[in-house]
């Protein structure tokens, strides 16, 4: 009969085996996410950062920065014969306040949109 304390043990090797290779297979998965090319009438977007400071090198907290509803394209669907894309990569484009689906790659957060949700293309 095993004791308490074996099962614990070999629950625990167990879960550790797992973490490892759950680890090892997000070492090999996330060079191909740098590449992601959404699909449908997608658009991936890296949203802007709110600013942390003021010219004057006076400094912003969080909670009254918000969050900027501009970012950067990153990648764009590729054109159908019934959608062809109004962004390119490297647009700047203005964000709903709400939507889009957050994807995280090696740490950093972007987001994808249907293209019809982009309020529009922001131009210098």
């Amino acid at each position: 009969e095993m004791c308490i304390r074996d099962r614990y043990q070999r629950r625990v090797r167990g879960l550790c085996t797992l973490l490892v290779l759950q680890t090892l297979m997000f070492r090999f998965t996330t060079p191909a996410l740098k590449k992601l090319q959404p699909l449908g009438e997608r658009v991936l977007v890296k949203r802007t950062q709110a600013a942390k400071q003021t010219k004057a090198g006076i400094l912003i907290p969080e909670q009254v920065a918000g969050k900027v509803n501009e970012g950067t394209v990153v990648s764009v669907a590729v054109a159908s014969k019934d959608w062809t894309p109004s962004v390119k990569q490297g647009d700047t484009v203005l964000l709903p306040d709400f939507g889009g689906n957050a994807i995280k790659i090696e740490g950093e957060e972007f987001f994808l949109y249907n293209e019809d949700a982009l309020l529009g293309v922001l131009s210098e």
